[in-house]
Formats: C-alpha cells, structure tokens, sequence
C-alpha cells in the first residue's frame, strides 16, 4: 500500500468524521468499503488481461452473488478477446477481457431486460506509478453492488441485467462484446443505464448524458431530477454545444446506442483526475458520491417503471 499506518488512521478518522449514510437506498459504509477495496494499490490499477485485472474481477464476481444476483449462464464470468497494440511497438497481439454478469428476475416482464453497467477496467500500473482510478471507474462498479442490493430487495418489475465490463479503457472491448453475444435474446434488451465515474465533484453535479439521441427519455429523467440527491443534469451530448465536451461516445453506453438500444451515461466533470495517477480514494469527495449512487438508483427506478413505454418507442429513440 502507498499510504503509511499514520495515513491510514487520519483517513479513516475523516471517515468516521463525514459518516457515511445509511437510507433505505444505499448503506453508504458498505459503498465506501468497496471503493477503497477496488482502488486499492493491490489492484494494480485493473488494467485488462493483467493480474490485478483478476483480482478485482474476483472481487467483482464475489459482490455480485452476496447483493443477490444471479450467473445468466453457468457463471458470472464471460470471457472474450480482442486484439490491441503492443505497448513495445509491433503487431497487435490478442488480449483477454471478462465481463462479470449478473441478473435479477422482474416480477411482471421478466421477459424484458434493462441492462445497468460499469467498467471495472483502468490503466494499470506504470512508471513507478499505480493508476488505481478511483474515480474511473471504481466508483461506478462500486455502486452497481448498491444497485443490485437494493433491486434484490425491491424486486423490479422488468429483469435487470447488471454487467461490469472489462477492457473499456482498450476502446469499449467489453461492451462491445456483450452486446454482440448478449446473455439474452438482444431483442428483448429494452435500455442501458451506464455509470462511469460518479464519485468526485466538489460542486454537486451529475450529468445524464444521451437525451439528444432519445428525446423521449427526457420527461422520465426529468423527474428524477426533480428529487435527484445531487444537482442531476443534462448534458454533454450535443456536438454542436461550444467549449462543452461531448461524451455520446466515450464510454460503454455507445456500443449500446450502436446496437439500437436506448442508452444514457450519467458521470461527472472530474478533468482535473482523469487519467491522472491521483485518482485515489482519499481524493474523492464520499457524500456526493453517496448521494450520486442513490440518484443512480432512482434512474434505474425510473426506467423500470417507464420500461414498457420505452419498448413501445422502439429502438433508435424516436
């Protein structure tokens, strides 16, 4: 570890200082918890196809079965490959990714699937430097085993499907995959909400990004936003907005937005630490993040309960 017993002490000593909450969506303790373990430096920065990669999808997978979720075949595992560059020059050479898997049943259109990720993927280690992102994206996969815990006790009307990708810092590997060999019928795959880097904003800000390319979804967002937690925004999905980045395709989200499937992405403005080798848990800010996965939660409701209107609406969000 690259903090002293000292640090370690004065770190929790704010924990216990800013008490995490626990409501009736998120047990804030437990979310913080899977956070450090996830971006922790035994994880070597969870690059793909590399042994920290193993152990955090191992860490993943054990998450996964104790929030209640169930393999949607013979294992949460599901391997693939792709070929990327070689970092000493060359050839591109063939690499490993794994998605982890997970599902819970709906209790009226189990039929119909709404598919909540996050990748667990970073950059790794290098230069002396462990890239542990804690930020990107720990904090999404963290928050799916909230999500997951909370749907297992509030049973959804429509199945869930909740996926943890692999090899997204590689161009999208892992949801690239699964949406070309989905666990189901791709046809019954009605929405995607995707969460990459929810944890740090010192402003209160989360933005739902790809309501250009599904105005329809807008109304069932605007709701949330209404009782959203933290400032929920719109944004970050118009090419023609000056001086604002747009993300419709930076993230896992798109390979769905590609495949036809009604997609948004909801992140925030963390410039300063992306990709930054200070992206670390003692830098994020835990009760936003707190509240940014309870309002991911409330997303996830929304679109549970609209689901059969957004089936209705077709692919391609018109």
């Amino acid at each position: 570890m690259k903090f002293l017993a000292g640090a370690c002490v004065c770190l929790l000593a704010g924990l216990v200082a800013q008490t995490p909450r626990r409501t009736e969506l998120v047990d804030g303790a437990v979310l913080l918890h899977d956070l450090q373990v996830l971006s922790a430096d035994d994880m070597e920065g969870r690059q793909a196809d590399t042994p920290g990669g193993a152990r955090a999808r191992a860490y993943v997978a054990s998450r996964f079965k104790a929030a209640g979720l169930t393999p949607t075949g013979t294992s949460f595992e599901a391997p693939f490959t792709f070929m990327s560059g070689n970092r000493g020059g060359g050839a591109p050479v063939e690499r490993h990714g794994v998605n982890v898997i997970g599902a819970i049943k709906g209790t009226q259109r189990a039929d119909r699937y709404l598919v909540v990720s996050a990748h667990y993927d970073h950059l790794g280690a290098g230069n002396g430097q462990v890239y542990n992102g804690a930020d990107d994206n720990a904090s999404g996969t963290a928050a799916l085993f909230a999500i997951a815990t909370y749907f297992s006790a509030h049973r959804p009307a429509h199945s869930i499907i909740v996926v943890a990708f692999d090899a997204e810092e590689s161009g999208r590997r892992g949801s690239r995959a699964f949406v070309q060999q989905p666990p189901v019928d791709v046809t019954s795959i009605v929405a995607n909400v995707n969460l990459d880097m929810i944890g740090r904003d010192p402003n209160d800000k989360l933005f739902v990004v790809g309501t250009l390319l599904n105005p329809f979804l807008k109304p069932m967002l605007q709701a949330v936003i209404e009782k959203a937690p933290v400032k929920l925004l719109f944004g970050h999905d118009d090419p023609s907005q000056a001086g604002v980045e747009d993300w419709t395709r930076d993230s896992d989200h798109y390979s769905f937005q590609q495949a036809g499937v009604p997609a948004i992405y909801l992140g925030v403005e963390d410039f300063d630490q992306h990709h930054k080798a200070t992206d670390d848990y003692e830098t994020m800010t835990y009760d936003f993040y707190i509240r940014a996965t309870e309002t991911s939660i409330l997303v996830v409701k929304a679109f549970d309960d609209h689901l059969d209107e957004i089936a209705a609406r077709g692919r391609g969000g018109k």
